[in-house]
């Protein structure tokens, strides 16, 4: 297949083309695109150089499935243009998220609601991605009515500019800032801008594509977003309130059982997730859970997973491994 990754120099980009790597996915030409500044240099994938090209050359050769990672006006302004020449795009980008006709998905949960006609998929949030992975099983079981979640947040959400902001800091030298206040000592409870009701645009994102991805509109979503000095992922402590009553053993049980979930859960061995042994792998990892005694039928988890894997690269290329067998024939 010939595939295009839009912004493959990028953070998320080069993470793409590693996931593309290790999933052995069927590449028989990739078209790895940049900005004008970048083509004509290379990348490497599959121990070989390959030449980074302008979107128009990218489009010219129609692409079986094309991945962009290069911002929301980029995906507004080329992914029409990918689909009307036939190529499937699946968007990093928050662009085409919450469209009415556009489907928001997370293979485990709503993969086989895509059609062939469906030409621009959107991925999620990376927050919003490992929410819905552990909220999925919990909520077929018992009907989930509030979720309050508070979210720790590793910069590399934000990208290389603060990764360095980060790095000058340790170093205790001058650089360029990606937040307005220092990150290293420090947690800063601002992630994306802010908007008119007061919630950041990263905590609204949880609320309204929580909502899409479990076609859901009674779960009530609740989101305070913090950005931490973390590199491997991100870590969301989460409140559950549920319309049934549930055991503890069922709640295991569920989460244990649910594709790309990993329970970490054993207080007594201090085995819980975390960022530092999420970094680099694919699941979503779950942990301390516990029976919320202030109400009826409440549940507090922790829930950890690298932003960059699953949180993006490795759930767009689950997408595309979906359209690949089932809608590409």
């Amino acid at each position: 297949m010939n595939i295009a990754v839009v912004g493959a120099t990028g953070m998320v980009g080069r993470v793409m083309l590693k996931v593309l790597e290790e999933r052995n996915f069927p590449v028989s030409r990739l078209l790895p695109v940049a900005s004008e500044r970048s083509v004509g240099k290379s990348i490497k994938f599959k121990g070989k150089e390959v030449n980074i090209i302008s979107m128009d050359d990218a489009l010219a050769q129609k692409p079986d499935i094309a991945l962009f990672s290069a911002g929301g006006q980029t995906s507004l302004d080329w992914a029409p243009k990918f689909a009307k020449a036939g190529t499937t795009v699946i968007d990093n980008s928050s662009a085409w998220r919450m469209h009415e006709n556009i489907k928001l998905v997370v293979p485990e949960i709503n993969a086989h609601e895509l059609t062939k006609n469906d030409k621009i998929i959107a991925n999620p949030n990376c927050s919003t991605i490992q929410l819905v992975m552990a909220l999925k099983p919990l909520h077929d079981a018992f009907k989930i009515k509030r979720v309050i979640v508070s979210t720790y947040q590793s910069i590399t959400g934000t990208g290389v500019k603060a990764v360095k902001q980060l790095e000058n800091e340790y170093q205790d030298a001058k650089g360029e800032m990606a937040y307005p206040y220092p990150i290293h000592k420090n947690a800063l409870p601002h992630c994306d801008a802010f908007l008119d009701n007061d919630y950041t645009k990263e905590e609204m994102k949880l609320t309204h594509e929580t909502k899409k991805i479990l076609s859901d509109d009674r779960v009530n979503v609740v989101a305070t977003a913090v950005r931490i000095p973390v590199v491997g992922g991100h870590s969301e402590s989460v409140n559950l309130e549920f319309e049934k009553p549930f055991e503890m053993t069922e709640v295991r049980e569920k989460l244990s059982n649910f594709n790309g979930i990993t329970l970490q859960d054993n207080p007594s061995t201090n085995t819980y997730p975390m960022p530092i042994y999420a970094e680099g792998k694919d699941e979503v990892f779950v942990g301390r859970l516990r029976r919320d005694f202030s109400i009826k039928n409440g549940l507090n988890l922790w829930i950890v997973a690298d932003n960059l894997r699953k949180g993006a690269t490795t759930n767009a290329v689950q997408i595309a491994e979906y359209v690949e067998k089932n809608l590409l024939l």
